[in-house]
């Protein structure tokens, strides 16, 4: 299998390494990737596609975010960091190309690759902005703006204007109940933004 460019690294002899201890795969869509309780020996890095990323409670499912091209899962790289359980679920959200690199060398590429070290810490930097923009709109903004807003990030993530979701998995990525989604999305379509159908939410223009 043809090996992927590696734009976010720039030094030669780390796309070398790369190369020669990672191992490149492409998974289907909803594939589990890591489990909930695993420990991990390889660090997942998504070259194209997205990985979702969640726990499980008392049977319910907590999204924590999602994992998209040029990027790292944190939990993943904590677990392998300190030879940890993992504490989450990896499942792939579309058909994703994913390179995994040992372990081993995530540190050691830290010291010797400033590429690498600032991949590292940007990881960790930009899910603490995601995050702290996730508390801010639990906080302060309606669920119906919420909605909105996933809505439209789906879209413009994906380049589609039918996002295959159902009702029940919407409350889900969003924390609250199937029938508050129902209700809110109703209003929408009455609005004429959306069209609903079963298991599945199109987008109107303009939106």
């Amino acid at each position: 299998m043809e090996f992927p460019p590696l734009p976010l690294f720039t030094e030669v002899e780390l796309k070398s390494e790369i190369a020669r201890v990672a191992t490149f795969k492409k998974v289907p869509k909803g594939e589990t990737l890591i489990r909930q309780g695993q420990y991990l020996k390889v660090l997942p890095i998504v070259v194209s596609g997205a990985i979702r990323v969640f726990q499980t409670f008392e049977d319910r499912e907590i999204l924590l975010y999602y994992v998209r091209a040029n990027e790292t899962c944190i939990m993943s790289l904590t677990a392998c960091l300190f030879n940890n359980e993992s504490a989450s679920y990896a499942i792939t959200d579309a058909p994703t190309q994913v390179l995994y690199i040992p372990s081993d060398y995530i540190t050691d590429w830290q010291t010797r690759y400033p590429s690498w070290n600032k991949f590292i810490l940007a990881a960790y930097r930009n899910r603490y902005d995601e995050l702290l923009h996730e508390f801010t709109d639990a906080v302060f903004k309606k669920m119906d703006e919420r909605v909105l807003d996933y809505l439209r990030n789906y879209r413009d993530t994906h380049s589609v204007h039918t996002i295959p979701i159902s009702h029940q998995a919407l409350a889900l990525e969003l924390g609250t109940t199937r029938v508050v989604i129902s209700r809110i999305l109703k209003s929408f379509e009455l609005e004429g933004l959306i069209g609903l159908h079963r298991g599945s939410i199109t987008l109107k223009k303009p939106f």
